[in-house]
């Protein structure tokens, strides 16, 4: 079913959370705190319960674009309201509106002034997050993708820890200059569409119809938009060098932030280059694979090396991310399907176990307010759940068989190593330098005795804390024991993305996802091609 009482799912679920946020910003009083969590979770979770109802009606086999909606925006510049789901995006939907439950409900306790304001920031958060995955329409994209920016600057910077404010002007102007790049990388694709010699000869801002131009695009302009593009999704991901405001982000971020920022927000930056430059530049995107795979590699290790050199538990996680994140645009880049199956199960995959490590710390740091590794010890006799809980997520996050990053890792290594053994040689290098620093990270906090008297009375994990952890740690196993669901609606879609890219690349015309099936209710006729256009 694609339409609730007329109007397509989409729609409600990119706007109920703005609707929430308005709610409260008009009829909730400041001092009731307690309505004010409980409203904004129970929104979160109507989100959740939609974007899970995309799932049932879900045809993987199709590699049209699903549940489309399409209505004139402003007609003089060719701009639409137009959005849809494929597998490519589905899966990121629901990590995000997962993640933003669990970040709703492990702030409970975390923030204790201008409540209200939070919970509001978050909920405009998550429409933001939640348009960038289902536009289909770039200057729709650009919206939503800016949208997003505000409520994180906020977070970071009201809520955030003793340099918040640096972290958060930082934050903003990291992006604001990759946003900037990427516009012009829009508008360059928004001119050259049209000219008939490269595109429909139209203004539009349509994705599907850009789609058409690759393969007539000379490789020149696809190398300087590619370019274009590159800061901007790069700098989201991050990517070596660009990636110096993500470890002082999420340092200062509350706890809420650092899983919102490290589950979703840098999957905005890895999406891009699926969505946007592999298709739309595919000349440009083979030229670069060397250039790519070298900045991939090097945050691969980079990362991995610093971490290990961290006291701060929280920064070591941030710096984790870089690594895990090189690792995951190696497999974008590798260009063939197993590379980027893997890439994408492997957003997933980070989103969940770097998600819960960023929910751990927060748990302990609200307990003794240190985030210092060298002020723990012997907590393993002290809290024997919370022990476990990190555990799980620790052997997740370094890839141990039977749990979701081995699945994704190997995927990864397996369409690197097609491509290059010495990229896949490195690739495996990050992976063992993960492992000892998480193990090192494990050994210090939880083993040996317990020398500090701060830590022999700390409570272990409350209900409210083993339910928001439990559906990560369930997914973590679920993907690692049996990933067929997931790949099952990866894989068609990634086949025909790659089958794209080798047609334009021969210069052949494009199909596929140049057609879009509409969302309407199963009985009604779907539109041709030409109607959806």
């Amino acid at each position: 079913m694609t339409n609730v009482l007329g109007i397509p799912i989409l729609t409600y679920m990119i706007f109920i959370p703005l609707a929430g946020a308005v709610v409260m910003m008009l009829f909730f009083p400041r001092e009731k705190t307690g309505v004010i969590k409980n409203f904004t979770f129970v929104v979160s979770l109507l989100v959740l319960a939609l974007s899970l109802w995309l799932l049932p009606g879900f045809e993987a086999e199709n590699v049209r674009m699903q549940y489309v909606e399409e209505y004139t925006w402003i007609p003089s510049l060719g701009v639409k309201y137009f959005v849809g789901v494929d597998g490519i995006s589905i899966l990121l939907i629901v990590l995000t509106t997962l993640l933003s439950s669990v970040s709703i409900l492990c702030s409970y306790k975390a923030v204790e002034e201008r409540q209200k304001e939070y919970y509001i920031s978050l909920l405009i958060l998550e429409t933001g997050m939640l348009g960038v995955f289902v536009s289909l329409d770039l200057f729709l994209f650009y919206v939503f993708w800016e949208i997003m920016l505000v409520p994180m600057y906020f977070l970071i910077g009201i809520w955030g820890g003793p340099r918040k404010l640096y972290a958060a002007i930082k934050f903003f102007l990291y992006t604001l200059v990759g946003s900037v790049l990427l516009l012009l990388g829009f508008l360059a694709l928004y001119f050259l569409n049209a000219n008939p010699e490269y595109g429909s000869g139209e203004l539009t801002f349509n994705l599907l119809e850009l789609y058409k131009m690759a393969p007539r695009l000379p490789a020149e302009h696809q190398f300087w938009i590619f370019l274009a593009l590159f800061v901007g999704f790069a700098i989201k991901v991050p990517m070596f060098p660009f990636h110096t405001w993500l470890p002082d982000a999420h340092v200062e971020a509350p706890t809420a932030g650092s899983v919102i920022l490290a589950g979703v927000l840098l999957k905005m930056g890895t999406y891009g280059f699926v969505r946007f430059s592999l298709p739309l530049l595919p000349k440009a995107s083979e030229t670069m694979i060397p250039f790519m795979a070298l900045l991939a590699i090097i945050g691969i290790i980079y990362g991995a090396l610093v971490a290990m050199a961290q006291s701060d538990v929280k920064k070591l996680v941030a710096y984790s991310s870089v690594s895990h994140l090189g690792f995951v645009m190696l497999g974008i880049f590798a260009l063939n399907s197993q590379g980027l199956v893997g890439a994408l199960l492997q957003n997933i995959n980070h989103g969940l176990s770097t998600g819960a490590l960023f929910l751990i710390v927060g748990i302990i740091y609200e307990r003794r307010h240190t985030r210092e590794i060298s002020d723990f010890g012997g907590l393993a006799k002290v809290i024997p759940v919370f022990t476990v809980f990190f555990a799980i997520t620790m052997f997740s996050s370094i890839g141990l068989p039977g749990l979701n990053g081995f699945v994704g890792e190997f995927l990864i290594l397996v369409g690197v190593f097609q491509v290059s053994k010495v990229y896949a040689a490195f690739a495996v290098l990050g992976i063992v330098l993960g492992a000892a620093y998480m193990l090192w990270l494990f050994q210090r906090m939880m083993f040996g005795g317990v020398d500090k008297p701060e830590n022999e009375g700390l409570a272990d994990l409350n209900k409210r804390e083993v339910i928001y952890l439990m559906p990560l740690i369930l997914l973590m196993f679920w993907i690692g024991i049996y990933p067929k669901p997931y790949l099952r609606i990866l894989e068609p879609a990634v086949n025909n993305l790659v089958r794209q890219i080798n047609l334009a690349k021969a210069g052949k015309p494009i199909d596929g996802k140049a057609v879009a099936r509409p969302a309407v209710l199963p009985k009604v006729p779907p539109r041709s091609a030409e109607e959806v256009r």
